[in-house]
């Protein structure tokens, strides 16, 4: 489990990027992060790896405290960041010198993992193009069997084949003592995979909801004149009207677009707050 409490962060010469900030991850799930640009995504995962350290609040992951950077905790967690660093070295040799720090690493699984990507063995991963420097961390993260992963923007550079194959084994790595916290735009790749919902606005957590709960509690339709602003939580212009996201009012439960969701919520901050906040 990963628990922050009253966090407060702040880059040197800046404002507070968290102000009081709270969230509660638990095991066996996939989590989204979403945000802005500039919302602090990014910070966030690097405070919980203990990369970061906060100025205030308590930070507690897998019963660690990050900024300690123990042994213990640091085995149990790997990070692959958006901006992928990847040493002149082949895949044997990086196996022999990273893979005896984590316990549990399956070099068997590595090695369907590095086949199903169509990864050459032989080569220095310097040579490999971008998308295949990120296929290699992937199956590496994923093989170490650790009970913290996180991804940031883990698909980009990967093609669409790929992308199927990312998702396909992200799903079967899922255990109930692991999280997966993935950060991302480009939730069209990881829609289906990604539950519950993370959303960070203005320094704090302001959604943090499972995919259950927001099906329940909200209610999509297409409708072709344009909707009163106080009529509904939120409403897009598309191709032969309106899409219109309400309060589910007892229809039956809806898919819910999660772009359209992400939307809704920052642009109607006060009213999604309330309808997550008040008893079914």
């Amino acid at each position: 489990m990963i628990k922050m409490t009253d966090l407060t962060f702040a880059y040197k010469n800046k404002p507070p990027l968290f102000r009081g900030l709270n969230l509660k991850i638990s095991d066996g799930n996939i989590y989204g992060l979403l945000g802005k640009n500039g919302a602090g995504k990014t910070t966030l995962l690097k405070i919980i790896c203990g990369l970061l350290f906060p100025q205030q609040g308590t930070c507690s992951v897998l019963a660690f405290t990050p900024s300690k950077r123990v042994p213990e905790m640091l085995q149990e967690i790997y990070f692959i960041p958006e901006e992928i660093y990847t040493p002149p070295l082949k895949i044997s040799e990086y196996l022999k010198l990273y893979a005896p720090f984590y316990p549990r690493f399956d070099h068997q699984s590595f090695g369907q993992y590095i086949k199903t990507f169509d990864l050459p063995r032989n080569d220095r991963l310097t040579s490999l193009s971008y998308g295949q420097k990120k296929k290699f961390l992937v199956a590496f993260g994923l093989a170490t069997n650790c009970r913290l992963l996180i991804l940031d923007e883990p698909t980009n550079g990967l093609d669409i084949p790929s992308k199927s194959q990312f998702r396909k084994l992200l799903a079967a790595s899922l255990s109930e003592d692991r999280i997966i916290i993935i950060s991302t735009h480009q939730v069209r790749d990881i829609g289906n995979l990604i539950d519950p919902i993370v959303i960070l606005d203005d320094g704090n957590v302001i959604f943090n909801q499972s995919i259950d709960d927001i099906s329940r509690k909200l209610a999509v339709r297409l409708q072709k004149t344009e909707p009163g602003k106080d009529d509904v939580l939120y409403s897009e212009k598309t191709l032969g009207g309106y899409v219109v996201i309400d309060e589910n009012r007892g229809e039956s439960e809806s898919n819910l677009d999660i772009e359209l969701l992400f939307n809704a919520v920052i642009n109607n901050r006060q009213r999604m707050g309330e309808l997550f906040t008040r008893e079914a």
